[in-house]
Order: structure tokens, then C-alpha cells, then sequence
């Protein structure tokens, strides 16, 4: 089992959950993070971190296209381990729904 972070990340893309996470196993894109399941040791300590409630366990209802999409994104994104800032409008996304057609597959720019 693992984590996967869902839909209410894009556009938001807060990095509490990177900060906490024992085992480095988030991925950075452009507007969204991802977990890369086969790194994920299922800790549940990003879970409580995340301010958009976006992290869920890969059983959770609802979850299945998410870990098939962390999965995809994990293996060309970037890793980060490190807290940054979030997107500048990000209070503006949290929440919102429907936001799965502005999921952008390009990776984070390097910093």
C-alpha cells in the first residue's frame, strides 16, 4: 500500500507532506506534486501535513487513477525533498473541483 496525492493538488501544490516525508518519495511537476508508490513506505506522515487535504491512501475510495497517474508522473518529474513556497494563487485553487484538465504533465523548472 502507499499514498498518492489527488486532485485538490493541482494549481495549489503545497510541499508540507515533502517536508515530513522520511523517505524522499515526492515528485515535483509543474502545478501538482506526486508520490512515486514504489518508494512509499505508507508512513501516513504527509497525510495530515497536506493544507489541501490532497494525500490519500492508494485503497481509499476513488483513489485507483490516482496511483496510476502518481505512478506516470513519478517516474519523469523531478524529485523534491525540500519545502517551497506554494503556488502564488493557491488559496484560490484549494478546493475546488474539476481541476483534473489543468493537470500540466511538464515537469518543475529547476530552481
Amino acid at each position: 500500500m502507499a499514498f498518492v496525492v489527488t486532485e485538490n493538488c493541482i494549481r495549489c501544490k503545497y510541499t508540507d507532506c515533502v517536508e515530513v516525508c522520511p523517505v524522499d518519495c515526492f515528485h515535483e511537476g509543474e502545478n501538482m506534486l506526486v508520490i512515486n508508490p514504489e518508494t512509499c513506505i505508507d508512513c501516513g506522515v504527509c497525510e495530515p501535513e497536506c493544507p489541501a487535504d490532497a494525500i490519500v491512501a492508494d485503497s481509499a475510495e476513488g483513489a485507483r487513477p490516482w496511483l496510476e497517474i502518481n505512478r506516470k508522473y513519478a517516474a519523469v518529474w523531478p524529485a523534491i525533498a525540500e519545502r517551497i513556497d506554494p503556488l502564488g494563487d493557491a488559496e484560490d485553487w484549494n478546493g475546488r473541483p474539476d481541476k483534473m484538465p489543468l493537470l500540466s504533465d511538464k515537469a518543475a523548472e529547476a530552481r
